[in-house]
């Protein structure tokens, strides 16, 4: 087995309990190895750190996988990992049929991500180390979930910075890609082979719960809609009337069935747009909104474009405000991890100075538990949802 050997002198975030290592913080590696082995890493002093695999095509050039010198990777070690990703979950999920099975870095299976929708699996393996296992992981998912049918979600441009190519298809069964969940008692439709993500936004699942007594007969306005899974949920909460806006005509095709499906179709109107264009034109026409909710995709996937991000997290809550009457609610979501939760407040209370309005905290919230943030990777937090009153 090679071992990587990292630099004298350097602040290791691995040493403190980050599982990356980058090809800047190694002095020298000893051995053979090919892209995607099993190494282990080492201090300046030589002292055992752990064991990863390693892609030098990659900026992180290794991710760890074990910090137990004496464990070794294999079928074994895979199955005790995902047992453990499997009953965490069963001791934290309630009330849906669908949940986020193992999150990569937080399950200590680095790049490693599977979803559960209903009976059926999407896998995701966003690493070149990880994908080495793919088949591994396939046969022991399908030995512990039993699932129907599993389906590969390797689209994802992260893949290419691995040097592994794009692909989607079917790893077990050939099935019908567009199934029923379960979520909070309602029943949602996900495209497995086409939906956003792995199909579905499940990170949000316990912020939709936050619209209950917000959204009691008011009329919403649900902006980037997708699916239409806020808006069924503010319908379900009491919701007079609820107005969804998305660029994507096939998601809001989608989000009509979904209202449908729940019996909310006469509440429920989704509409093709522009976010940004629709909500300076609803300004121009006097439009008023109860409670407005915002989530919109990462506007930033870099630090170096965090100040742009800014600006569009700025402008867009900006515009939701002035369609608020004073006491109004407002859901305010930033997917995107280079934006912190103290900057994403500092954004919003700007936007509410430019304006001339007021804004209440009445809660902060993050991605649902089965999206758990490991303390020691940051980047495992992504997702801050913020419900405010303005006034």
């Amino acid at each position: 087995m090679a071992v990587v050997k990292l630099t004298r002198g350097q602040p290791h975030r691995v040493l403190h309990g980050h599982p990356w290592v980058y090809g800047t913080e190694v002095s020298d590696i000893h051995g053979h190895f090919n892209p995607g082995d099993v190494v282990e890493v080492v201090d300046h002093r030589g002292r055992f750190v752990g064991r990863g695999y390693i892609n030098p095509a990659s900026q992180i050039l290794v991710r760890l996988l074990t910090r137990e010198q004496g464990e070794k990777i294999d079928r074994a070690f895979f199955h005790r990992r995902l047992t453990a990703a499997l009953d965490y979950r069963r001791r934290v999920v309630r009330d849906t049929n669908a949940c986020r099975l193992v999150y990569a870095e937080a399950d200590f299976l680095p790049a490693l991500i599977v979803d559960r929708f209903g009976d059926y699996l999407s896998v995701q393996t966003l690493a070149l180390g990880m994908d080495v296992h793919k088949q591994t992981l396939v046969d022991l998912l399908d030995e512990l979930v039993e699932p129907a049918g599993i389906y590969e979600r390797n689209d994802v441009p992260v893949r290419e910075l691995e040097g592994l190519p794009l692909k989607t298809g079917f790893l077990k069964g050939h099935f019908n890609p567009v199934v029923e969940i379960e979520e909070n008692g309602l029943k949602f439709l996900v495209d497995l082979a086409g939906g956003q993500k792995t199909g579905y936004f499940l990170d949000q699942r316990e912020n939709r719960l936050a619209l209950q007594g917000l959204a009691e007969g008011a009329r919403v306005l649900d902006c980037f809609c997708h699916t239409g899974t806020f808006s069924v949920h503010a319908a379900r909460f009491g919701a007079r009337e609820v107005l969804g806006i998305d660029v994507s005509a096939d998601a809001l095709e989608m989000a009509g069935e979904n209202a449908a499906r729940n019996g909310f179709r006469s509440v429920c109107t989704f509409r093709e747009g522009n976010v940004f264009d629709e909500l300076r034109a609803m300004d121009r026409a006097g439009e008023r909104f109860d409670l407005i909710i915002l989530d919109p995709p990462a506007f930033t996937k870099s630090r170096e474009a965090l100040e742009g991000a800014a600006r569009g997290y700025k402008e867009i809550n900006l515009r939701a405000m002035k369609l608020l009457p004073p006491g109004g609610f407002l859901v305010t979501c930033s997917c995107s991890y280079h934006m912190t939760e103290d900057f994403f407040l500092q954004v919003l209370l700007d936007a509410a100075r430019d304006v001339g309005r007021q804004l209440r905290l009445v809660e902060l919230r993050r991605q649902a538990r089965d999206h758990p943030m490991l303390l020691s990777s940051p980047e495992t937090y992504y997702l801050k949802c913020v419900v405010l009153q303005v006034w």
